[in-house]
């Protein structure tokens, strides 16, 4: 039998490749990015004029540094007025509260913190779910599971909305009958963004979600390649979509789950400056 041999320079030239394709993919899997967005609505006043709301969805578990020092050192370098969270902090096929809980805890101490669950917390065992949802009260952060608040500054104030994953029409619209001023400027936290004309239908004006993981390979001119319960070239992978009079914002994500790695598609920060048509 022919022996095949291999030259030294090939050996070499696949070792530096082989290397060459796990630091772009440590990178691409590590480096976290900000996306600035600006939201203009009429219900935006002179006092909430350059409001600002980071987001942070789809932790999947991750560590950013230890106790999450490098994820919350890039979340207080961005000033927030308050930080939104979108669901998918755990993941329930390997759960670890504690990635989780380290960001919620540094994060409350930054700005007020607001969380809606995603399909991976409600996938939670009963006693790791209020493990998690405890440790989030307990922490200081307010959970919004099919709850609204009415937040003021300055004088001026909106509501902020949540659903529970899986409820993002029925109680979306059970949520919107018990809003004492319905002409409020209305924020919405919903971890999927396929229901994009639910949220549209029922008057929301800006909503932060995920769910998507940016559609995990992201290529030129096409975006997002797939994206859970959406498939293949999602239409709702990143970024910004306008419907009527509602404004989607969809995060990136900073972990994976049953993918774990991402290709043209880092760490997303979302940040959301609201501003004044005046």
């Amino acid at each position: 039998m022919r022996k095949i041999r291999i030259s030294k320079k090939a050996v070499l030239i696949t070792a530096v490749a082989a290397a060459a394709l796990t630091a772009f993919s440590l990178w691409q899997n590590n480096d976290i990015t900000v996306s600035n967005y600006e939201y203009k609505s009429d219900k935006i006043n002179k006092t909430l004029d350059g409001y600002k709301i980071v987001q942070i969805s789809d932790l999947h578990n991750k560590m950013f540094g230890k106790e999450q020092n490098r994820l919350l050192a890039e979340i207080k370098a961005l000033s927030p007025h308050i930080i939104v969270i979108t669901g998918d902090i755990v993941d329930c096929r390997r759960t670890d509260i504690k990635p989780a809980l380290d960001l919620v805890t540094g994060a409350v101490k930054i700005a007020p913190v607001y969380y809606v669950s995603g399909n991976h917390e409600e996938l939670l065992s009963l006693s790791d779910k209020e493990s998690l949802i405890d440790g989030i009260k307990q922490a200081g952060a307010k959970v919004l599971i099919n709850r609204a608040l009415f937040i003021e500054h300055g004088g001026e104030s909106f509501y902020i909305l949540g659903v529970k994953d899986g409820s993002e029409t029925d109680d979306l619209k059970h949520l919107l009958y018990t809003l004492d001023t319905p002409h409020a400027l209305k924020i919405l936290l919903a971890h999927k963004p396929q229901y994009m004309e639910s949220y549209s239908e029922n008057g929301i004006d800006l909503v932060f979600s995920g769910h998507a993981h940016g559609g995990q390979a992201r290529l030129p001119f096409i975006g997002g390649l797939i994206a859970p319960e959406q498939g293949l070239f999602p239409e709702y992978s990143a970024g910004e979509y306008v419907l009527g009079d509602t404004a989607m914002i969809v995060s990136r994500g900073l972990g994976n789950s049953i993918i774990p790695i991402r290709v043209f598609n880092r760490p997303d920060i979302v940040v959301v400056k609201l501003k004044s048509v005046e």
